[in-house]
């Protein structure tokens, strides 16, 4: 082991020398980098003063440059401003040349209304004297005036108003007369021409009902059997169809008697049925009319399609059929209703056309005016609002539920339409033959139009004549003047129209004759 502190002496020299020799480059190679980038920045700092001096030469050359533009840009700014100064000056001595031209207009302007000022104020005199001399001779004139007709100048002033206004009111009458009268005429000859063309286009058949059905018998001894032992057969049938039996010296025949059309049908009907079966006891009655009912309620609704397929209405609600097909044992003044309507429906359409108004509307409106009489008294008020109320609930279009609801005038008319459904139905129900009125009726209607004739102050005699159909009123001629008796025939016929029902229309004349008598001796 004695080797070992050798070889770590030797490793210690070993150690020591490659450190000396690792320092002694070290400090040789930073001392040649230190001269070397001595050498570098004295190289550098030579360049920058070469670029300096560079640019300090570019500056001073651009410098110049620039002094040099801006004389050039500042002489050119000079001569444009000289110019434009130049240019105003000519444009303000043309303007001040323009004022001379002008003042000098005005001046001699002025100059002519100074002279014309002079003539008016010379003439303004001139009629001034004229004025005042005027007034004195008017003065002298109503002097004399007033002491010759011995009458102040307000008395002469009221006599001549009085003059002028009985000559106004005379002239207004016979004016008034004139254009009512030229109206009248051309009014009355369209209306004529299309409800004539209406009428001639639309020729149906006449119905008249009565509240009575007769039913025919084979034999005198069915008589017998329809009354029954002690009388049941009778009181069955008269209890379940709500019908009187009239059984009478009639032969072959009984009367059935009763107001509601649609009884006296099944009851007409069901009779002939047990008389053709020849089995008539209680129970056999109440199934047969039970058997009728239905059939006629079918029988109605097809006359309701039929009644709107003929009138030209097609998409009705299915209520509305069934109401319509009731009006066909419906009357009025024994008019069969269903007809009427259909009837009317035509009229209204043709005189729709003819005035290029709503053809549909009015075909809808006339066919259904009537509708309201088709449901039974447990609906109360008058039949055009009820029917017009049905229409509103199933969809038909407002112009058509007011022209249903105003053709009695029980609200305003606010249509062309509603006017032509009045009119249409007063044709319809005023056609010959088409109603009937008993002489009751018709005394009562005679002596109605009268007595409103009668009620208005001036009148002294009134008499309806044809039919009922006019009324002329004889009034006091010293009571009532020409021009009176015009608001006096509108007040009157507007007085019948709110206080009476009548078919068709009433021409209402008032006449007044001034007689003047005197005797020679």
């Amino acid at each position: 082991m004695g080797w070992a502190p050798t070889i770590i002496a030797l490793l210690l020299g070993l150690a020591l020398g490659v450190f000396a020799g690792w320092y002694f480059g070290l400090s040789r190679g930073k001392t040649q980098g230190f001269a070397l980038k001595e050498a570098q920045d004295r190289q550098t700092l030579q360049s920058a003063q070469v670029e300096a001096e560079r640019l300090l030469a570019d500056a001073d050359a651009q410098a110049r440059e620039t002094v040099l533009h801006a004389k050039d840009e500042a002489l050119r700014l000079r001569e444009q401003v000289e110019t434009e100064q130049k240019q105003q000056r000519r444009e303000l001595q043309a303007q001040d040349q323009q004022l001379n031209q002008r003042r000098e207009k005005l001046d001699r302007r002025f100059d002519q209304l100074e002279s014309r000022s002079r003539n008016l104020d010379q003439r303004e005199k001139r009629v001034l004297k004229m004025e005042q001399d005027a007034e004195q001779m008017q003065t002298q004139r109503m002097a004399e005036l007033q002491r010759v007709a011995n009458m102040s100048q307000e008395e002469a002033r009221g006599l001549v108003l009085r003059q002028v206004e009985e000559a106004a009111r005379q002239d207004m009458a016979r004016i008034i007369r004139e254009v009512e009268g030229e109206a009248r005429e051309e009014g009355d000859r369209r209306a004529r021409e299309i409800v004539s063309m209406a009428i001639q286009r639309c020729a149906t058949d006449q119905v008249s009902d009565v509240v009575v059905s007769t039913v025919p018998l084979p034999s005198e001894e069915m008589k017998g059997r329809i009354i029954g032992r002690q009388g049941r057969n009778i009181r069955a049938i008269e209890q379940i169809t709500g019908v009187d039996i009239i059984v009478d010296d009639t032969p072959d025949a009984v009367l059935l008697s009763c107001f509601d059309p649609v009884r006296r049908e099944v009851a007409r009907l069901s009779l002939l049925k047990l008389i053709h079966d020849g089995r008539i006891h209680p129970a056999r009655i109440e199934k047969v009319v039970r058997k009728t009912e239905e059939e006629l309620e079918q029988v109605m609704r097809e006359a309701g399609e039929q009644a709107a397929y003929d009138a030209g209405v097609p998409g009705l609600h299915p209520e509305i059929i069934k109401l319509l097909g009731r009006m066909k044992y419906r009357t009025s003044y024994g008019q069969n209703v269903l007809a009427h309507s259909v009837e009317t429906a035509h009229i209204a359409a043709m005189m729709a056309s003819e005035l290029h108004a709503d053809v549909e509307a009015a075909r809808a409106a006339a066919l259904l005016h009537d509708l309201g009489k088709s449901v039974s008294h447990e609906v109360e008020g008058p039949h055009a609002l009820i029917g017009a109320e049905i229409a509103k609930r199933y969809g038909l279009p407002p112009k058509v539920v007011n022209a249903i609801a105003s053709h009695h005038h029980e609200e305003e008319q606010l249509s062309v339409e509603a006017v032509l459904i009045e009119a249409a139905d007063a044709i319809s129900g005023a056609r010959p033959g088409a109603r009937r009125e008993t002489l009751e009726l018709y005394m009562k209607r005679i002596k109605a139009l009268e007595t409103v004739a009668g009620g208005f102050s001036g009148v002294s005699e009134s008499y309806a004549i044809q039919a009922g159909r006019e009324i002329r009123i004889i009034v006091k001629p010293d009571e009532v003047d020409d021009l009176a008796i015009i608001q006096m025939s509108h007040d009157i016929a507007k007085k019948i129209e709110e206080s009476l029902e009548y078919p068709g229309q009433i021409k209402v004349t008032v006449i007044r004759e001034m007689r003047a008598t005197d005797i020679a001796r």
